[in-house]
């Protein structure tokens, strides 16, 4: 189901149904929410392949009544060779390729963070799931094969260019040699292999045992300078997370190298707005003053957030009562302020979790583009992401490449504790729209009393680059009143009108654990998603 309007009292929202019920399915059986949540992220790797992988990266926010939150960074590293100097040997002077083995230059960070999470669910939650139960969906369907959504197909169809070709991803991605068609029946037999030996080997396998030995190999041979060395000295590791204390409550998200600072700080600022502009949702009034916080935040971010070891500042500082209030006071309710360049695309999953004890997790997998690299070690049917390719050349940058360290990443999932007992789970895929669809369905959700599924479902906007998007533009969807539309292209907005319910909005989710623990949740209609849960 797309949406849920009796409560649950424990429940999964992912953007495709079958992780969905994947990590349901552990919950109904007694599981806790980070082992439904192991099972989700391996089942959406496989049931939606162009927007994640295990050859990706992750991160979670964790919630645990009457405790401090708690984020574990699964994001990989720069590779040991990856250097300016061994790019310029390569040709490459001024931007790192986004597809191919010079793409691939970051660890993998997912496995290791579903093993972080596992490591917490049984020494702090008593959790007992073993990892044969856990990806057991995923390796049915990766063996047994799924059905290919349209979503797959037109992304594939439309990057073909960037990516039909390399004979391993070709054996991976296509069908009897031909770009899958929505509908048609898709088997990963060497994915659900590798998923099969990390039940037998363990998680740790995938860095330090044969499955790492195949992948090094395979991305060397491919022009990667990741090396089986920097497989096994990664791990993932617990952070604390961001916090800002609002009117409403606590919002939660994750420290850099996300983007999490820019999340809660658009919605920080848009409270410090509407109570001195006070206004309804849907009016132009509304979408200004949420645009408008997206750029202050943004300067912010593209400021600030880089590898966590050479931050300029440190974003709790910026987080403080005082400095977002003086931000907010640089708010123009007549005009659009100047919009700077994008960062650029990325695509993601996002999916929520709460158990029967009222424990919450907000997670985040990537591979940045879609299909990432594009890179596929011969025999492994795991495409590698290109996260590293967001690193500059320019050794003076504030996200300079250098060996070990983290690239920016757009991925921050979200959790807010509420001061009237509620906690709200949210998040989406989508690049620079990630932090713009958090504020639209939390104000929505919180501020404006909308059902989550009115929230998610909403009209939406998106300034600057998405997945499926390569313009700066304000991209507002057509089902936005007319006159919204209108009135921000009469402030100075550089507006692009797109049809309606699309996905370079992001694929959103939302649960809303209320005081008494019942949960009450719902998927984007722009996605193939579900909530599933328990009664």
């Amino acid at each position: 189901m797309k949406a849920n309007t009796q409560p649950l009292r424990a429940a999964v929202v992912a953007p495709h149904h079958l992780a969905a019920e994947a990590g349901a399915g552990v919950l109904g059986e007694g599981g806790n929410a980070l082992e439904a949540m192991v099972a989700a992220a391996a089942s959406i790797a496989v049931v939606y392949p162009h927007m994640n992988s295990i050859g990706g990266d992750g991160f979670w926010l964790i919630q645990e009544p009457g405790r401090p939150p708690l984020g574990i960074d699964a994001s990989g590293v720069a590779a040991a060779l990856a250097t300016p100097a061994w790019y310029r040997e390569r040709g490459e002077t001024g931007r790192i390729p986004h597809r191919g083995g010079l793409a691939a230059n970051t660890v993998a960070g997912t496995i290791a963070g579903w093993s972080e999470a596992l490591d917490h669910s049984r020494w702090r939650w008593g959790g007992t799931m073993p990892l044969s139960r856990l990806l057991a969906p995923a390796i049915a369907h990766a063996g047994s094969g799924i059905t290919v959504t349209r979503s797959q197909a037109e992304t594939l169809s439309g990057k073909q260019d960037e990516l039909v070709g390399r004979p391993e991803f070709d054996e991976t991605f296509l069908i009897d040699g031909r770009l899958p068609e929505a509908g048609d029946h898709y088997v990963q037999s060497h994915l659900a292999d590798v998923l099969r030996r990390l039940v037998n080997a363990g998680l740790d396998d995938f860095y330090r045992g044969e499955i790492a030995t195949m992948l090094a190999a395979g991305l060397e041979a491919a022009g990667s300078p990741l090396r089986l060395s920097d497989l096994q000295n990664y791990r993932a590791h617990c952070v604390r997370p961001l916090v800002l204390d609002t009117a409403v409550g606590a919002l939660q998200n994750m420290p850099p190298p996300t983007q999490g600072l820019a999340s809660i700080l658009i919605l920080g600022l848009y409270q410090q707005i509407s109570a001195a502009h006070p206004h309804k949702p849907e009016t132009l009034e509304y979408l200004h003053a949420l645009v408008e916080s997206t750029k202050l935040a943004f300067r912010v971010r593209d400021r600030v957030v880089t590898d966590p070891s050479r931050l300029p500042e440190d974003p709790m500082d910026i987080l403080q009562a005082e400095r977002v209030a003086a931000m907010a006071r640089e708010f123009d309710p007549q005009q659009a302020a100047p919009w700077p360049p994008s960062r650029g695309a990325g695509d993601t999953v996002w999916l929520g979790a709460v158990d029967a004890q009222g424990r919450s997790v907000s997670f985040i997998q990537s591979t940045y583009h879609e299909f990432g690299s594009g890179i596929v070690a011969p025999g492994s049917g795991v495409v590698w992401q290109n996260r590293g390719c967001s690193f500059d050349l320019d050794e003076t940058a504030l996200n300079a490449l250098g060996p070990g360290r983290r690239p920016f990443h757009t991925l921050n999932p979200a959790i807010a504790q509420l001061g009237d007992g509620r906690t709200v789970v949210y998040g989406t895929m989508g690049g620079e729209g990630q932090p713009q669809t958090q504020a639209a369905i939390f104000t929505r959700a919180i501020l404006h009393g909308y059902t989550p599924e009115q929230a998610v479902a909403a009209p939406r906007w998106l300034l600057g680059r998405t997945w499926g998007s390569g313009t700066d533009s304000l991209k507002i969807e057509d089902d936005m009143p007319a006159e919204v539309i209108d009135g921000m292209r009469r402030l100075g907005h550089l507006v692009d009108v797109v049809p309606a319910c699309n996905s370079m909005m992001g694929h959103a989710g939302m649960l809303i654990l209320d005081a008494d623990g019942g949960i009450i949740g719902a998927s984007d209609p722009r996605c193939d998603g579900a909530v599933a849960g328990v009664n």
